[in-house]
């Protein structure tokens, strides 16, 4: 058996992932609309996460300088409250849950973090970060079952947890039939936060 040899470039970013009991809660509250809606292309719960920071297609060679310049900056980096709450859609075609709590320390972060990757010399396309936690694809021929699992998630109010984590994450996205796979590159402490 041989290793797969390393890809030339990688698909990555950098994100939060919100911890097991708050995914199993989101779970729970969307049983409903797994059922009503099962043509819906779901996410894998383990897969689920806050992009902070989408970085595209890079060569692989540049993975090694971000999980240096991550690992120095996450410890400085303070926990954040957050919480999943509610829902709604992009353009009737992907399902979200969205984010609560501190929500000016998540742009704070974001902020940091996309200036250390351009401080690296990597180019990515900025986009507004939007705190959301994608759920489900809609298939083509099934435009209902978005806005309906968004409505299903209305009154959803998911307990508040803090932030462990700052993950660089790759992707497989188009490799392979099934959902988008993703796998953490390298995951780092944050500051610990008061908890009191």
């Amino acid at each position: 058996m041989t290793d797969d040899p390393e890809p030339s470039t990688r698909r990555v970013f950098v994100a939060l992932a919100p911890p097991d009991d708050a995914k199993e809660e989101l779970v729970r509250a969307l049983r409903p609309t797994y059922d009503r809606y099962p043509r819906l292309r779901w996410n894998r719960v383990e897969d689920w996460h806050i992009t902070l920071a989408f970085l595209g297609e890079l060569p692989s060679t540049a993975v090694p300088l971000l999980q240096s310049v991550l690992a120095g900056a996450a410890p400085g980096q303070p926990a954040l409250r957050l919480g999943l709450r509610g829902g709604g859609h992009f353009d009737d075609r992907t399902l979200w849950s969205g984010i609560a709590g501190d929500l000016d320390g998540l742009h704070r972060l974001a902020g940091d973090v996309r200036e250390l990757v351009r401080s690296c010399g990597i180019e990515f396309r900025e986009r507004p970060l939007n705190p959301h936690l994608t759920l489900a694809r809609a298939r083509r021929d099934d435009p209902l079952g978005v806005p309906g699992g968004a409505a299903d998630l209305d009154g959803f109010v998911g307990r508040m947890w803090w932030t462990e984590k700052l993950h660089l994450v790759g992707s497989d996205f188009g490799r392979g039939p099934g959902p988008i796979r993703y796998r953490d590159i390298d995951a780092w402490p944050l500051r610990a936060a008061r908890r009191g």
